[in-house]
């Protein structure tokens, strides 16, 4: 990178501080194949889906679209007033992971977002995951209602505003299209958001606006831009008004390169920075201050060529080249300092807490980011998954032994967000019980948790059924007696629990009732039968209509160590209960038995 001479610092601060009003910062979130990018692609007018030659985009993780573009793709939707604000910042890197990442002293960077949903499929698990998001963090949204070229009966119509499009459709299609846009209106109204489409809506604070439109056609973009510069520029004056105070940014990505350098793509959201200034940011070790070589942003136009730039004003995407070789950390923050750098430390300190409720057992959780391993808490939360221990960085080795060596089969599980799993960690892992889940979608991920965990369970039942008596109940079916004694053999249904070869039998006053010696269900020998199911036994030790009877509840006997087993790794209800009928039983005799010690 090569500087530039740049203007006089101090009077470019004295006219800067004449602005009134930043840009905005724009998310784009949604469930996967929505849209997202595509949306993105059409309100900038490139197509950043398309990598540049190798594969490596040069664009940074944040574009500014200037008031002039705004105003000439929306011509004749804004009146003739001009827009107050001076453009709007979006951020490149759609879903609401990425928005949990970009965070400002504690809150959303974003300013306002926009919500795809595909009005062809409706919500999907990550609509539901973005909107939890949006609500936590209390951003106001737009939803663009994309796709509706995919709607049948529609006639071909190429970059025009949604209410023109509409003039060139069928009566059919319409009707089709408001149906499909009064489902999304219910909806929203489940999750107690009031929403309609954006040219019916008379107060914008109390509804959200739903914006028809198509990406690919190039439909409705103008209306998008339209909402949002608008509520933007109604309602966030407080929030976007430009401040030159102390430069500030969060650190959305960082690339490193062996001939330049460390470098961070950065969102600047208030101030000024200066190539020079010293800047505090938070690393792997902990926070610390380094300098600014050189910042590149993109240019105006269409083209949006990265420049050098000597002074960048807030809001940016930028990236700073810096001085030293630091493991900075994503999604933590950026500051300007002047002179002793403890009070930045502290502020970074403090936002770059986990806020995560950490629980003695469950899933360990690995992330890319903060705001990552915030995201998906939240949802594994929601799913009632406790967490034991969240952090930020690849899966090694280290946290396969971990979990490896944890007494409870249940918590040998590791869920990895945006990160690698290392080849020794792999290694490690085929070695043990430990299950590893990667991805990069949070629901596919706590989908993938959730029957691992429903198998393990099933798999540590299972083997405890196999290993300990359990509490089972049975009764003899008279019209099933096979012989009377020496053994019994009857057909017997069992009501709760499993019955064992080798279990012995009570009856409801406690005493001996035999010892089960086999089990046949037709032609076939098996050593155990589960509830619910009818299947012939032999019964030794007792005769028929003496010691046993029909239709009378005969139970497997249990030890206090089975009662202890159960209570902490509790199975079925049916078998549960069948557990208190025989802790009653057997407390005729001693009232302490199966007392929780």
């Amino acid at each position: 990178m090569t500087s530039s001479s740049g203007m006089n610092k101090t009077s470019t601060e004295v006219v800067m501080d004449t602005r009134q009003f930043r840009q905005p910062i724009v998310c784009v979130l949604g469930h996967v194949d929505h849209g997202k990018t595509s949306i993105l692609d059409a309100i900038r007018g490139t197509s950043v889906a398309k990598k540049e030659a190798g594969g490596i985009t040069q664009r940074i993780g944040a574009t500014n679209i200037d008031s002039s573009e705004i105003e000439e793709k929306a011509r004749g939707l804004l009146g003739k007033g001009k827009l107050k604000i001076p453009g709007l910042l979006f951020i490149d890197t759609p879903g609401h992971v990425a928005f949990s990442n970009m965070r400002a002293r504690g809150g959303a960077l974003s300013d306002i977002a926009i919500l795809v949903v595909d009005i062809n499929e409706g919500f999907k698990p990550q609509t539901i995951e973005s909107l939890n998001i949006l609500k936590k963090f209390k951003t106001p949204f737009v939803v663009a209602a994309n796709k509706i070229d995919l709607i049948p009966l529609f006639t071909p119509v190429k970059n025009s505003t949604f209410q023109q499009a509409m003039k060139q459709q069928r009566p059919e299609y319409i009707e089709e299209l408001e149906k499909r846009i009064y489902d999304l209106v219910n909806r929203f109204y489940e999750f107690g958001i009031a929403s309609d489409r954006y040219d019916r809506i008379t107060d914008f604070s109390r509804t959200v606006a739903i914006v028809p439109m198509s990406a690919k056609a190039g439909i409705g973009i103008a209306e998008i831009l339209m909402v949002i510069a608008g509520l933007a520029q109604r309602y966030l004056e407080g929030n976007i008004k430009f401040n030159a105070a102390q430069g500030r940014g969060t650190i959305i990505e960082l690339k490193k390169e062996e001939s330049i350098g460390t470098i961070l793509d950065t969102v600047l959201y208030q101030g000024v920075l200066h190539r020079g200034d010293t800047i505090a940011v938070n690393t792997r070790a902990g926070p610390a201050v380094t300098k600014i070589k050189a910042m590149l942003v993109n240019s105006k136009g269409r083209s949006k060529k990265l420049v050098e730039k000597e002074i960048v004003e807030s809001a940016a995407g930028v990236r700073i080249l810096i001085s030293d070789k630091l493991e900075v950390v994503s999604g933590s923050p950026l500051i300007v300092v002047n002179g002793d750098p403890s009070q930045a430390f502290k502020e970074i300190l403090e936002e770059s807490q986990v806020n995560i409720d950490i629980s003695e057992h469950g899933v360990t959780v690995k992330a890319d980011a903060l705001g990552s391993l915030e995201a998906i808490a939240y949802e594994l939360r929601e799913k009632n998954i406790p967490i034991r221990s969240a952090q930020i960085g690849d899966i090694n080795k280290r946290d396969i032994t971990d979990v490896a060596t944890l007494n409870d089969p249940l918590d040998r599980i590791i869920i990895g967000f945006n990160v690698e799993f290392l080849a020794e960690a792999r290694e490690a892992a085929m070695a043990s019980d430990v299950g590893v889940h990667v991805g990069d979608v949070i629901y596919s991920l706590i989908q993938e948790t959730e029957e691992w965990l429903s198998r393990r369970k099933q798999q540590l039942d299972e083997g405890r059924k196999q290993r300990l008596p359990m509490p089972a109940k049975i009764t003899i079916l008279p019209q099933y007696i096979f012989r009377a004694a020496k053994p019994v053999i009857v057909g017997v249904k069992v009501h709760a629990g499993r019955i064992k070869v080798g279990d012995s039998l009570i009856r409801q006053d406690g005493r001996f009732a035999g010892t089960i010696r086999s089990i046949r269900e037709g032609e076939i020998s098996k050593q155990f039968a589960d509830a619910p199911s009818e299947v012939a036994v032999s019964i030794d030790g007792v005769t028929l209509n003496r010691q046993i009877f029909p239709e009378e509840p005969l139970y497997v006997d249990i030890t206090e160590a089975v009662v202890k087993e159960l209570r902490n790794n509790p199975l079925d209800a049916d078998t549960m209960a069948v557990l208190d009928e025989i802790i009653k039983i057997k407390r005729k005799e001693n009232i302490f038995w199966g007392t929780r010690s």
